[in-house]
């Protein structure tokens, strides 16, 4: 072998030897040492990084295999706590901070959206995350009107994507087994459910004051009506904001605190609920303040089936934990919940537990045999399995709808005082124009609209 050849062949095997060593490729990339693998990892975008948005983060963040790479807010100094709990939480793995959902969106790499911004925005970007092709999970409620949910229903079908529900109590084992003890007859006839949560709180300052700084408040607004910035409109902390309280934004809590009860009154009841529906319903609203939804409420249904549902929304005025008429039935309970009534027996389940007379029934085991309940123990774990498998989430699309529709008729019911006929195939009131007019989507400022 000449020296030349030698040459060669000893920077050959140099060459390949380096590019073989065991320790030159990082654990992570191969998925060892209890690292993902980049090929199984889902990557996020988040929009809508306040309180609750990054209480989300944090679950999200908790997956090994969810890497959240971009967070978008349109206030500075949330998106910038948002990047940096990324941070803290994950290394030096980048994340790219928007002021524009819209820019997040068009990146190529991210694969689902967590979607927690004020109610009004929820459908617009839900829409827009569906047909750039993202998964999403989308914080409740789902909007300020059945328009827009029928808008995004028919968006998620369209377009084949994955929905999870930000109704978290779906994925906690005691409404499961109060649900199943319904939907298994072990309660006997089911003959009524008792659903309670607090009211919206009233008062709020009418002081127009200049937005805060780092704030881009006209997009904040985004498709609803202009009206002046009023002081802690969109304060960020739970205990000052508003904005929760003004129908331009929101139902209220008859939505906002709502749709956590009523989600497990139809997971438990929902074959019984068919036909048309009698509905009325009655309730107090602010006078003065910037604060309008309803304070407190009680709304009555009666189904073709003979089911009778009564929910209640209690006072709020410190925004903290209210009680409810029915305490001495059901023992202490927390601020919300729901209890279905059957001719032998009852089961009240609320997030502090489950509670049941005769107590044997939370001994009850369901068989083989029996209807079985979608099982989760974590919303986002059930979120990401379903990315993966294109399988169903826990709360997808429809099963999220029809619980909003009830929080959506219970509003209007409530506005109107008036006997209702809800028609739920037909997705109308039978009796009333002025009903079904409330039904619709407000009208969208320019340039946002509804439909893409």
């Amino acid at each position: 072998m000449n020296k030349a050849k030698r040459i060669n062949r000893r920077r050959f095997l140099a060459q390949t030897g380096a590019a073989a060593a065991p320790l030159a490729v990082s654990p992570s990339v191969l998925g060892l040492a209890g690292t993902v693998a980049p090929s199984e990892r889902i990557t996020i975008g988040c929009v809508g990084t306040g309180e609750r948005g990054r209480a989300d983060m944090a679950a999200f963040l908790n997956q090994p295999d969810a890497q959240i790479v971009a967070v978008c807010d349109v206030k500075r100094d949330q998106r910038e706590l948002a990047a940096r709990m990324v941070k803290r939480r994950r290394g030096s793995r980048a994340c790219s901070l928007y002021a524009d959902f819209r820019e997040l969106l068009a990146r190529t790499d991210i694969d689902a959206a967590l979607i927690a911004t004020p109610d009004h925005w929820h459908v617009p970007i839900a829409i827009a995350a569906v047909s750039a092709g993202k998964d999403i999970y989308l914080e409740k409620p789902m909007s300020r009107s059945l328009e827009e949910d029928q808008e995004l229903r028919a968006a998620v079908h369209r377009t084949g994507r994955i929905f999870q529900f930000g109704t978290q109590q779906r994925s906690a084992l005691q409404f499961r087994q109060a649900c199943e003890l319904v939907r298994n007859g072990r309660l006997g006839k089911l003959t009524a459910i008792n659903v309670w949560a607090p009211g919206s709180a009233p008062g709020g300052s009418t002081r127009r004051v200049p937005p805060p700084e780092g704030l881009d408040y006209d997009f904040w607004l985004g498709p609803a009506r202009y009206t002046p910035y009023t002081e802690n409109k969109c304060s960020n902390r739970f205990s000052k904001k508003t904005w929760w309280y003004m129908s331009d934004y929101t139902l209220g809590f008859i939505s906002g605190w709502g749709i956590h009860p009523l989600d497990i009154a139809w997971w438990g009841a929902a074959p019984w609920m068919t036909g048309p529906v009698e509905i009325d319903g009655a309730g107090e609203f602010p006078k003065v303040g910037a604060c309008d939804t309803a304070t407190t409420w009680e709304v009555r249904f009666r189904f073709a089936s003979g089911l009778r549902m009564t929910f209640l929304g209690v006072p709020n005025p410190d925004r903290g934990e209210a009680s409810h008429p029915w305490k001495e039935r059901y023992g202490p309970t927390q601020s919300h919940g729901t209890a279905f009534e059957g001719t032998e027996g009852w089961a009240r389940v609320d997030r502090g537990g489950i509670r049941a007379h005769p107590e044997a029934l939370l001994e009850e085991k369901i068989g083989p045999a029996g209807v079985r309940l979608p099982r989760s123990s974590n919303h986002v774990r059930n979120f990401l399995d379903a990315v993966k498998t294109r399988g169903s989430t826990v709360c997808p699309i429809d099963e999220a709808f029809e619980a909003d529709a009830l929080c959506q008729i219970s509003e209007i019911a409530v506005r109107l005082q008036e006997k209702l006929i809800w028609d739920r195939e037909k997705e109308r009131f039978l009796n009333s124009e002025e009903a079904n007019r409330r039904l619709r989507c407000p009208p969208y400022r320019s340039p946002w609209r509804l439909r893409l």
